[in-house]
């Protein structure tokens, strides 16, 4: 299952952001580092179903298909709120930076409003700067990702010095942080320490490449948070210039959890990622309620469309990491698992992968029984180096199961 973390410093509407995004109940207070240890929980990352145009209905059982949407399960990381010097180990900074180097991505949340300081705590809207917050996080990560390899340079010099090259030395250390082979080969390219030896690496090499290292493999989208609030959408015109416009989402998380809670409750229809709601029964809506449901409309959805919390986990999956949805089925005729159900699973695999990488994902025996592949769609023997497209229907043949040794 893919990981997204949730980085960020304290206040700025992290811990709502995962509550949002997962409807669970993670404490939220407006003081500083109330989240104490990394919050687990599952989401949903929304794509088109591939059952309409194929004149089916499904059941998923992986997955849940919601009018024509398909929500694919993603495990979501919310990381405490990050302090100066977490690098070093302050306020338990190495626990959690560790746990933010397992995810897969990152949503670099920064308060657009600017209502928190320096120091995470809340100041009046305008006052903080959301590019500073946003610096100052990123150096803590790029530190510590330097420490890590500073701190065995003896251990990654023996191994570039015997049978194991730069690169593989390397990978002993950050392979842990789910940093891969080829990511390492880019950082070392693009740094030019290709062929510069390890024991002649100063500070500012392994910053460099810590730099690198740290963006290639843990790809980050940042969220700009509470748009619904003032001065937001300046700071973040700010933050789009700066980054560019596809590497900022607007978001406003509170909104996405209020609306959440009410749909869950009865008192709206709401798709998650969808441009509007609407109310059930009006007569059931206090005036507080209908007030707030106005400001929600004014504030958000007639300015920005959307919350922007579904479309961060999509933009995060689906342009960041280049994931492809493939349905695997065992009945090419009907799109149907053994049991019946039709398109019952929806697995996410990155760019570049083939029917081969969809059977390991599936399952190992599956992988290790495997033959070949067809497309269920139009009956085709697929090659063996078939590049797998997002919202291919696959069907994986394989060899017979050997009988069990009695």
């Amino acid at each position: 299952m893919l990981k997204i973390g949730i980085i960020g410093k304290t206040n700025t509407g992290k811990t709502t952001f995962f509550n949002a995004v997962t409807l669970l109940n993670a404490e939220i207070s407006n003081y500083p580092f109330t989240t104490k240890a990394a919050n687990v929980g599952i989401g949903y990352v929304k794509t088109p179903c591939v059952h309409p145009e194929l004149g089916v209905s499904d059941n998923p059982k992986n997955s849940t298909c919601i009018n024509g949407w398909r929500f694919i399960p993603i495990e979501i990381i919310d990381l405490p709120g990050l302090i100066k010097n977490a690098w070093e180990g302050a306020g338990l900074g190495n626990q959690f930076l560790s746990v933010a180097a397992q995810a897969d991505a990152l949503l670099h949340i920064v308060d657009a409003s600017g209502s928190i300081n320096a120091k995470g705590e809340i100041c009046e809207p305008g006052l903080g700067s959301p590019l500073a917050d946003y610096y100052d996080i990123e150096e803590e990560l790029i530190r510590w990702y330097a420490k890590a390899l500073m701190d065995n340079v003896e251990t990654i010099g023996r191994l570039a010095s015997g049978e194991k090259d730069i690169t593989k030395a390397l990978l002993e250390i950050l392979g842990g942080m789910k940093v891969k082979e080829e990511q390492i080969e880019a950082a070392l390219r693009k740094t030019r320490l290709s062929h510069v030896p390890f024991g002649d690496w100063d500070d500012e090499d392994f910053r460099n490449f810590a730099t690198e290292i740290r963006y290639t493999s843990k790809p980050t989208l940042i969220v700009a948070n509470k748009m619904d609030l003032p001065v937001a959408e300046k700071n973040f015109v700010g933050l789009q210039e700066t980054f560019g416009e596809k590497f900022v989402v607007p978001v406003s998380a509170d909104v996405e959890l209020a609306l959440r809670r009410a749909e869950r409750a009865g008192f709206i229809s709401y798709t998650p990622g969808e441009e509007g709601f609407t109310v059930k029964d009006a007569s059931r809506i206090t005036p507080r309620q209908k007030q707030a449901l106005e400001y929600v409309r004014s504030r958000v959805m007639d300015k920005w469309l959307r919350t922007g919390v579904d479309l961060a986990l999509s933009t995060a999956v689906f342009k960041l990491l280049r994931m492809n949805v493939v349905y695997p089925v065992e009945d090419a005729k009907r799109y149907s698992d053994s049991k019946g159900n039709v398109l019952p699973d929806a697995y996410m695999l990155p760019h570049g992968s083939t029917p081969r990488d969809l059977a390991k994902a599936i399952h190992t025996d599956l992988y290790e029984r495997f033959l070949y592949a067809i497309d269920a769609v139009s009956g085709t023997r697929l090659p063996k180096d078939y590049i797998l497209r997002d919202r291919d229907v696959i069907n994986i043949a394989t060899t017979a199961k050997k009988p069990k040794a009695r």
